[in-house]
């Protein structure tokens, strides 16, 4: 089996929903201990204006106090939704972009204010600036298994966006479950069929854990062939502009699982634990991870 890289977005998607806002000094220690945990790649924040996400407002002062002391074995990542957002990343150093777009119109809109093809075009151009810089890149699709205000989507819109990608050069793409209604054997249908269309392409995964599927979505997923997950300390998380912003699956809870299989244990588990305790009582409530409740999984 290859490796399974674990992309944590606890910092951007697990915190973007919160209503108390999260200080800098905080945020930089709860990064600085994953980064300690050597998880392979952790996104900083969203370089969007701080009136419409403000907890992502100290985004590029995190960047900035990484720019000094960046970490040897881990890719700092962020996510940007135009072209404004990428000269903020360029400007303090993000290692990794990640931009997408929603096969749900309605959440398109919402979320971007732009149809999809709107959105797609502007991220492919937005893309392909970023690998002649030689940057790093990941595109997305978006609600790629359900939309929480269309319901299905069309298996067919989704390859048609990956099509577009794949035809301009962008071979690393993720499929989020932003709404949380993928199941394992959509999930293995449609991750087979994207492996077809491109035998080299990289895929990663995003599941919400909505109704409570998110571990075994990710099984079927490792079944197919995606080696790269998304996931969130605590299962933290959620998207502001879908109609039930439910959490991510949980880094540690995925991460006891690998361990169970003796696969990544490189990973320092009971650090990825105490981040997720620093939350919880920073936020004075519990989260909806599992083993960071329990005092010692491994035993």
């Amino acid at each position: 089996m290859k490796k399974i890289v674990i992309h944590e977005v606890g910092m951007r998607d697990g915190l973007q929903p919160e209503k108390e806002i999260v200080p800098l000094e905080t945020k930089i220690k709860w990064c600085e201990k994953l980064i300690e945990a050597n998880v392979d790649i952790i996104q900083i924040g969203s370089f969007v204006h701080p009136v419409k996400v403000p907890q992502m407002a100290t985004t590029d002062d995190i960047f900035r106090h990484f720019q000094e002391k960046k970490p040897k074995n881990t890719i700092l990542s962020c996510l940007v939704l135009n072209e404004k957002g990428m000269e903020r990343g360029m400007a303090v150093g993000a290692d990794m972009y990640c931009m997408g777009v929603s096969a749900s119109e309605t959440h398109s809109k919402k979320n971007t204010g732009m149809t999809t093809d709107e959105a797609l075009t502007r991220i492919i151009s937005m893309a392909k600036l970023a690998m002649e810089s030689s940057l790093a890149v990941q595109v997305s699709v978006q609600s790629a298994f359900g939309c929480g205000f269309e319901g299905k989507i069309p298996y067919e819109r989704v390859y048609s966006i990956i099509d577009k990608y794949l035809n301009a050069g962008i071979k690393q793409i993720s499929l989020a479950d932003t709404a949380g209604h993928a199941y394992p054997e959509q999930v293995t249908e449609m991750f087979s069929k994207i492996k077809k269309m491109d035998p080299d392409v990289v895929l990663t995964c995003h599941f919400h854990n909505t109704y409570g599927l998110g571990m075994a979505n990710i099984y079927a997923a490792i079944q197919a062939g995606v080696t790269n997950f998304e996931t969130a300390f605590g299962g933290m998380g959620g998207c502001p502009f879908t109609k039930v912003a439910a959490g991510n699956v949980s880094t540690e809870d995925f991460v006891y699982y690998l361990q169970k299989q003796n696969l990544r244990d490189d990973i320092n588990i009971n650090l990825l634990i105490e981040t997720a305790n620093m939350a919880s009582e920073f936020f004075k409530r519990p989260l909806s991870g599992y083993v960071y409740k329990i005092n010692n999984p491994t035993s």
